[in-house]
């Protein structure tokens, strides 16, 4: 969404190219990263691959230097961009979530060879791709790890994987992802970023073997950084904004929408509304077991069966945040507490998209293309924008300090 500015003149613009690209969370995190000493950013975003439309238009609204192909990645040629030093990516996860139904034969896993190809044409100096944390125990995993051997696609990088906790890097959301950085061999490993938040701030210790480490910082509790900002922010109706000719790549998607004005009022039904005034801070699920509400006139068990009989797994259906840590993972359904810990902390209502763009780190000022429901698609599917700003301090450093970058 950003772009450099002159103070980054003494530094050498680095392009990046981003797949899987979705709203945009990756680019908007590289674009925030300023080095020390400078305002702006040197990431540059070139070309942008994303299959969703509604998620194409919000890419192409917020980067529009990038060139954005709206459509099926195998058939996109990279070929006008092989001067791309950074290809960023999140190939989809669904066939490896701990949601579904984790079928190791659905074909959305063998979408990160389509990723694969692309690295091949550019070959740039380094690559960063994004996953759900069980990625780093599927065969597709073991696959990517056996091309890099001699005479293999990937023959000339070095891959440092590692499950990354958005939490760590002060985001205000405990999310676990895979990241696998390549680096091409002629360049020394880029290394994963060093933590700088940390749940158990007050009791950290430096290892023994590097007395120099300094204290991190104690992880980003919720209710300070988003709710409190969101609490005298008046609900409101979805603007009616169809898409037309002038919506990014022309394809009349419902729009643009800023990121303030997601504050959306539901309506939900007396029964729902029962359930969450019955629920108090912290609570779940398990709090509605044996309450009763009076619902027009009658008595209402406010529980289900198969919640009252379901004792093990997770406590966070219809659960409330908790105001003093970070949030649960930020999902593409977000507004239905049935699906997670998405209740307000006080409030009597599920969080709204705005405050899940918050709690991923989006600006207010962004603009979001589609429907209510793609829109939330497009929040939860982000890289949260504090971890993506991370891990472009590394690529920055390892590209543009020579003395680290380079092997001995």
């Amino acid at each position: 969404m950003t772009s450099p500015a002159s103070d980054s003149a003494h530094v050498e613009p680095i392009k990046v190219i981003d797949l899987f690209a979705g709203a945009g969370g990756f680019s908007q995190g590289f674009h925030e990263y300023a080095p020390e000493g400078h305002a702006s950013s040197p990431f540059v975003s070139v070309a942008a691959v994303e299959f969703d439309e509604a998620a194409a238009s919000t890419y192409a609204a917020n980067f529009p230097d990038a060139q954005v192909h709206a459509g099926d990645i195998s058939v996109w040629d990279p070929g006008d961009f092989t001067d791309a030093e950074v290809i960023l990516g999140g190939p989809p996860c669904q066939g490896f979530s701990g949601l579904g139904k984790g079928d190791v034969d659905d074909p959305r896993n063998l979408l990160w060879q389509e990723y694969i190809r692309v690295v091949q044409k550019v070959s740039p100096k380094v690559f960063i791709m994004e996953n759900v944390d069980r990625f780093i125990r599927s065969g597709q995993f073991a696959e990517l790890n056996k091309i890099t051997a001699p005479g293999e696609e990937l023959e000339n990088y070095e891959l440092h994987v590692q499950i990354l906790n958005a939490a760590d890097y002060g985001v205000p959301q405990a999310r676990k992802r895979t990241i696998v950085i390549g680096t091409r061999k002629d360049l020394r490993p880029v290394e994963h970023p060093c933590p700088t938040h940390d749940r158990k701030a007050h009791a950290w210790q430096p290892p023994l073997d590097d007395q120099s480490k300094t204290r991190p910082l104690p992880w980003v509790a919720v209710g300070p950084a988003v709710f409190d900002r969101t609490k005298k922010v008046q609900l409101q109706d979805f603007p009616d904004r169809p898409g037309d000719d002038s919506s990014p790549l022309g394809l009349r998607q419902p729009g643009p929408y800023l990121t303030t004005e997601l504050h959306i009022r539901r309506a939900p039904e007396p029964l729902s509304l029962a359930r969450y005034a019955a629920i108090p801070p912290g609570g779940n699920r398990h709090d509605l077991r044996g309450k009763h509400a009076d619902i027009n006139g009658e008595s209402v068990y406010l529980s289900t069966k198969s919640w009252d009989n379901h004792n093990s797994g997770s406590g966070d259906v219809m659960g409330r945040m908790h105001s003093d840590r970070p949030s649960v993972t930020i999902r593409t359904e977000h507004f239905k507490p049935e699906k997670g810990r998405y209740l307000h902390p006080t409030e009597h209502r599920p969080i709204t998209q705005y405050e899940a763009a918050l709690i991923q780190g989006f600006p207010p000022e962004f603009k979001w293309y589609g429907t209510k429901t793609q829109i939330a698609r497009q929040i939860g599917n982000a890289v949260p924008i504090g971890l993506a700003k991370a891990l472009a301090s590394v690529v920055y450093e390892a590209l543009r300090n020579q003395k680290r970058s380079s092997r001995d």
